[in-house]
C-alpha cells in the first residue's frame, strides 16, 4: 500500500505514539490521573499537558497562548464564534477557498463577505477589502490545491481596516513558519504526524475571547472539559519532532515533488506552480474517470478532492473558485506526501496511476 493522502491525515510518528502510551496506563501504572486534580497523580498529568503545550507553542510565533481543542474545526469555531468583533455584528471576510470549517461557520452566523481568488488559487493583492470587516479568515496553505496565500499582505490590509486576522494553519504547521502577523491560528495534530482528536488555537497576547464551552473553567476558561494527557503528549511530541525535522522533511518533500511533476508532465496543474507547498499535487486530465481510476489503483491511497467532501457528489468549491468547470473538477486528483513517503513508493504510485489513466483512452 502506498499512502499519498497526506492532506487528509498523516501517519502517526513513532515518537508521538510512545509519548501517548506513557499516559494510557492501567490501574497499577499511576499515569491515569485527571490533569485537573490537585493530588500527585493529577499534578503529574498536568505537568505532561503543560510540557506538551510548550512543545506545541514552538510551532507558533512568540507572544501568544495555546488553547487545546478537540480539532482544528473546533479551534476555528472558537475563534469565529467567540470573537468580540463578530459578536458585535461586523462582517467576517474569508477567501473563496477556505475550508468548510470556516465557510460554514461564518455563514451560519451571518454578515459575511467572500473574497475571490484568481485562477492560480491566490487572493489578488488588489482585491477589495470592505471597511466594515471585523475578522478576516485566510488559509495559509490550501488543503485541496496546496496554494500559499500572501498572509503578510492580507495582514497589512486587515490592520488598515481594524480587522483581526484568523489563519487556518492546518496544512502549514510543522512545514513552514506560521505568520507572525496573525491574531489567531488554528492547527490540527493529525496533520503533522500527531494523533487524531486534538487540535489547538493560538491566540495573540492581549486578545480576549468569550468562553466556548462552559462547565469547569479549563483552558483559560474558554473550553471547559477534562483534557486527555495522552492526546496532548502525542501532539507535543509530534510538534517537537516537526520543529526539529523541518528542514530535513522539506528537503525530502522537494525531492518527491520533482519525481511526481516529471511523471505527470502531460497533466494540467490546478493552482499556482510558484506559490505552492510542494507536498501537494492537484492535477487533472481531460476526460479522466476518477472513480474508475481510484478503483483500479487500489494499491495507491489518493484523493479525488478534499477528504471532508469525498463521497458527497458535489464539485469541489475550491476548484470552482479557480474557474474550473464541473467536468474539469471531476477529472482532477490530489496526491499528497511527506516524511514517511519513499522515493520508490512515489515512483511506483505514479506509474500505476498513469497506466490506469492511459487504459481509459
Amino acid at each position: 500500500m502506498i499512502y499519498l493522502d497526506y492532506q487528509a491525515t498523516t501517519p502517526l510518528a513513532p515518537e508521538a505514539r510512545e509519548a501517548m502510551l506513557a499516559w494510557l496506563g492501567g490501574p497499577e501504572s499511576g499515569t491515569f490521573g485527571n490533569p485537573h486534580s490537585p493530588h500527585r497523580m493529577g499534578r503529574a498529568a498536568a505537568a505532561a499537558v503543560e510540557l506538551a503545550r510548550e512543545q506545541v507553542a514552538a510551532l507558533f510565533p512568540p507572544g501568544g497562548q495555546v488553547i487545546f481543542t478537540g480539532s482544528a474545526t473546533e479551534a476555528l469555531n472558537l475563534a469565529i464564534r467567540c470573537n468580540t468583533p463578530v459578536r458585535a455584528g461586523e462582517h467576517t471576510a474569508f477567501s473563496a477557498i477556505e475550508h468548510a470549517a470556516v465557510i460554514d461557520t461564518v455563514k451560519a452566523i451571518g454578515n459575511w463577505t467572500e473574497l475571490p481568488v484568481g485562477p492560480n488559487g491566490v487572493i489578488a493583492p488588489d482585491v477589495e477589502m470592505p471597511k466594515y470587516v471585523g475578522l478576516l479568515c485566510v488559509m495559509q496553505v490550501n488543503n485541496e490545491i496546496g496554494t500559499i496565500q500572501p498572509i503578510a499582505d492580507m495582514a497589512r490590509r486587515a490592520k488598515e481596516t481594524g480587522a483581526l486576522l484568523l489563519v487556518d494553519g492546518v496544512q502549514a504547521a510543522g512545514k513552514m513558519a506560521l505568520p507572525q502577523q496573525a491574531d489567531m491560528i488554528a492547527v490540527s495534530a493529525h496533520k503533522l504526524h500527531g494523533p487524531k482528536g486534538i487540535g489547538a488555537l493560538w491566540v495573540r497576547d492581549g486578545l480576549s475571547l468569550t468562553p466556548h464551552i462552559e462547565g469547569g473553567g479549563q483552558e483559560q476558561g474558554l473550553r471547559s472539559g477534562t483534557l486527555s494527557p495522552a492526546l496532548c503528549a502525542g501532539f507535543g511530541a509530534a510538534a517537537k519532532l516537526a520543529v526539529e525535522r523541518r528542514d530535513e522533511d522539506a528537503g525530502h518533500v522537494e525531492q518527491l515533488w520533482h519525481i511526481a511533476r516529471d511523471a505527470f508532465s502531460g497533466w494540467t496543474l490546478n493552482g499556482s506552480a510558484e506559490h505552492r507547498w510542494h507536498g501537494n499535487l492537484n492535477i487533472r486530465k481531460d476526460g479522466l474517470d476518477v472513480a474508475r481510476l481510484m478503483s483500479e489503483c487500489r494499491e495507491v491511497m489518493f484523493s479525488a478532492g478534499s477528504a471532508c467532501a469525498s463521497g458527497s457528489g458535489r464539485t469541489s468549491h475550491v476548484l470552482r473558485a479557480i474557474g474550473l468547470s464541473d467536468a474539469q473538477a471531476k477529472s482532477s486528483i490530489r496526491l499528497g506526501w511527506g516524511r514517511y513517503t519513499t522515493r520508490e513508493g512515489m515512483q511506483r504510485a505514479c506509474k500505476l496511476i498513469i497506466q490506469a489513466a492511459e487504459s481509459q483512452a
